[in-house]
C-alpha cells in the first residue's frame, strides 16, 4: 500500500479552518471535562460520579485520568498522527480530559484546552518535519503499519462471534468474510476489501444476538407470571440513571456545540476516529473510513450509554456516529448542523437506549465481545506492523530493538499498554538507530 496524500506530503500541515477547529474543540472538551459533563476515556468516566458528588478531589481524579491515558497519548496517539499525517482522538481528546479535570478554575479549563490544541496543530508539524530530516526516517517506516491494521482489523467480528456463539458460528463468519474479501479484491479493486467483510461480520453478530434474545423472550413468556422477576419501583439504579439523563439534558446546548465541532473535525478530513480509519482518511478513502467507524460504533454504544447513565458524564464523541457522518458530508456547514442534531438526538434518547439495552442481554454481551475483539486484532496488527516498520528502518537490528523493547515492556508489567507498546517501540527504536548512526555504529538502509 502506498502512503496517502497526507502521509506522503509530510502531513500535519492543516489549513486555517482546521487549526481553528482543533483549538476551539480542545477548549470546549476541556471545559466539559472540568464540569464533569463529558470525557473521552471510557475508563475514566465511571470515576466521574464520585468526583461529581465530592467524594474525591480533582487531583485524585486527574491522577486516574493520567494513569489511564498517558500510554495512549504518547505511545499511540502521537506516533499514529506523525506516521499517517492525520489526527486521532487519543492525541486530541485524552489530554483535554486531563487538563479539564485538573484545572482549578472554570475559566482556566478552556484556556488550557486551547493551548493543547495549538500544540497539536503547530508543534506536531515541526516535530514531523524534524523527524523526516533524520538519517533514519522512522516516521516514513511507520507507514508500514497501515496494511496489517487495515486487513487484520477486518476480522474482529469473527473473533467476537467465536467467543460469544462458539467455534462453528465463528467458522461460518470467517468463511463469509474471507469470501467477501477475495471477491471485493477481484471485482471491485478500488474498494477497500475489508469494508464489505466487516459489514457482513457485524450483521451476523447482531443477527445471532437478536435471535438468541428473542428465543429467551419466548421461553420467558411461556413461564408463569410468578417465575418472572419483579423489578422494584424504588430501584436505586433506576433513580440514578434518571438523574444522570436529566443532568445531561439540562446541558443540551453544550452537547450540540460539541457534536457540531467533532463532526466538523471529521468533515475536514484531518482526523480519523480509529487506527484503521486514520490511514484510510490519509489515503482519501472517506467512504471506507465511514464504514469502518460505523461498524466500530456498535461495539462501544452500550458501554458509552450505560457509563453515561451511571456517572452523569457523556462521551466526548458521543456514540461516535458523528465520525462516519462527518467523513461523508460535502460541506462544513452541513457538518455543523448534522453534528449538533445527532448529539441532541443521542442525549435525548439516552434513557430510552438504556431501557432497550436492559431487555437485550445478548446484544449487550455482543458489545463486550466486539470491544474485546477489536482490542485483540489491533494488538496483533500494531505489533506486526511495528515489526514491519522496524525492518524497513533498520533491518535485523531494527527488529531486535523494537521487538526487544516490546518484550521488555511485557517483562516490566506493561508500563505502556499493549496497544500502544508497538508504535512507541518504533519511535524509541528509531531514535536509538539515529544515535547509533551519529556514533558511526549503524548505516541506514538504502531505499
Amino acid at each position: 500500500m502506498h502512503p496517502g496524500p497526507a502521509a506522503a506530503a509530510g502531513g500535519l500541515d492543516f489549513p486555517v479552518a482546521g487549526q481553528l477547529t482543533v483549538i476551539g474543540l480542545c477548549a470546549l472538551t476541556a471545559y466539559l471535562a472540568h464540569l464533569a459533563l463529558a470525557v473521552f476515556n471510557d475508563g475514566v468516566r465511571p470515576f466521574m460520579l464520585d468526583f461529581l458528588h465530592g467524594r474525591t478531589t480533582r487531583t485524585a481524579t486527574g491522577a486516574v485520568s493520567f494513569g489511564l491515558s498517558a500510554g495512549f497519548i504518547f505511545g499511540l496517539g502521537a506516533p499514529m498522527a506523525l506516521s499517517s499525517g492525520v489526527l486521532n482522538p487519543w492525541l486530541v481528546f485524552l489530554p483535554t480530559d486531563l487538563l479539564g479535570i485538573l484545572a482549578p478554575r472554570k475559566w482556566l479549563a478552556p484556556v488550557l484546552g486551547a493551548a493543547w490544541g495549538a500544540v497539536v496543530v503547530f508543534g506536531l508539524k515541526g516535530a514531523n518535519e524534524m523527524a523526516h530530516e533524520l538519517p533514519v526516517d522512522f516516521l516514513t517506516a511507520m507507514q508500514q503499519m497501515a496494511t496489517p491494521i487495515l486487513f487484520l482489523f477486518t476480522l474482529f467480528p469473527v473473533l467476537a462471534i467465536s467467543k460469544q456463539f462458539g467455534r462453528p458460528a465463528g467458522a461460518v463468519a470467517g468463511v463469509v468474510e474471507l469470501a467477501l474479501v477475495v471477491l471485493t479484491m477481484k471485482l471491485w479493486p478500488k474498494v477497500f476489501a475489508g469494508a464489505p467483510a466487516m459489514a457482513a461480520g457485524v450483521l451476523l453478530l447482531i443477527g445471532f444476538a437478536v435471535a438468541k434474545d428473542l428465543r429467551q423472550r419466548r421461553t420467558q413468556r411461556a413461564g408463569t407470571a410468578e417465575e418472572r422477576p419483579a423489578v422494584p419501583d424504588d430501584d436505586p439504579m433506576v433513580s440514578l440513571f434518571s438523574a444522570s439523563a436529566a443532568r445531561l439534558r439540562r446541558h443540551l446546548p453544550l452537547f450540540m456545540a460539541l457534536g457540531a465541532g467533532v463532526c466538523l473535525l471529521a468533515q475536514l478530513h484531518i482526523f480519523g476516529g480509529g487506527e484503521a480509519t486514520s490511514f484510510l482518511i490519509a489515503k482519501g478513502r472517506s467512504a471506507e473510513a465511514a464504514q469502518v467507524d460505523f461498524y466500530r460504533a456498535f461495539g462501544f454504544l452500550p458501554l458509552i450509554a450505560t457509563t453515561a447513565l451511571a456517572s452523569g458524564a457523556y462521551g466526548i464523541a458521543g456514540f461516535t456516529f458523528v465520525y462516519p457522518i462527518g467523513y461523508l458530508l460535502p460541506s462544513p456547514w452541513w457538518a455543523l448542523v448534522c453534528g449538533a442534531l445527532v448529539f441532541a438526538a443521542e442525549v435525548l434518547a439516552l434513557s430510552g437506549i438504556g431501557r432497550v439495552l436492559g431487555g437485550l442481554p445478548s446484544v449487550r454481551d455482543s458489545s463486550e465481545q466486539l470491544r474485546g475483539a477489536i482490542g485483540a486484532t489491533l494488538q496483533l496488527a500494531l505489533l506486526f506492523g511495528s515489526l514491519l516498520a522496524a525492518q524497513a528502518m533498520g533491518g535485523g537490528l531494527g527488529i531486535l530493538l523494537v521487538g526487544g523493547l516490546y518484550l521488555l515492556n511485557e517483562a516490566m508489567g506493561r508500563v505502556v499498554v499493549r496497544t500502544a507498546a508497538g508504535p512507541a517501540a518504533v519511535v524509541v527504536g528509531g531514535v536509538l538507530l539515529n544515535v547509533l548512526y551519529w556514533l558511526d555504529l549503524f548505516t541506514p538502509l538504502t531505499s
